[in-house]
């Protein structure tokens, strides 16, 4: 449970009684921990987005998941990205982090290598 100890807070599921406290910014965008479609692909674009301008104005920011691992990851690696990192770094820089489990989702990685804007088109494409 999460209650104000964060600026923003970006949820990537729906849980009942899941949110942080009343007045804390709550981004809630749910993702499954497989093959994302292109609307997918574009909110968790926007949420990392959203976290690296809350970073970049001195917010702290929360990026959750059901286990913290794969989709939070994902979150957290295209922040990083837009700052600057290349995929496999972000990747090396979550796992040590986080734990060596986190992006286990290799589908995942392979969207960060292409480039989540990329992979959106290529989604958007295939539907």
């Amino acid at each position: 449970m999460v209650g104000d100890e964060f600026d923003l807070v970006q949820t990537l599921l729906r849980l009942p009684g899941y949110g942080p406290d009343e007045g804390v910014e709550h981004h809630v965008w749910p993702v499954p921990d497989g093959p994302l479609d292109g609307t997918q692909l574009a909110g968790v674009i926007r949420l990392a987005q959203a976290a690296g301008e809350a970073l970049d104005a001195g917010r702290t920011v929360l990026a959750r998941c059901y286990h913290g691992y794969n989709r939070s990851g994902l979150v957290v690696a295209h922040t990083l990205m837009r700052r600057g990192a290349d995929a496999d770094e972000a990747v090396r820089l979550i796992r040590a982090r986080r734990s060596p489990w986190a992006l286990h989702n290799e589908l995942f990685v392979a969207y960060l290598r292409a480039g989540l804007p990329t992979a959106r088109l290529l989604e958007d494409l295939a539907e």
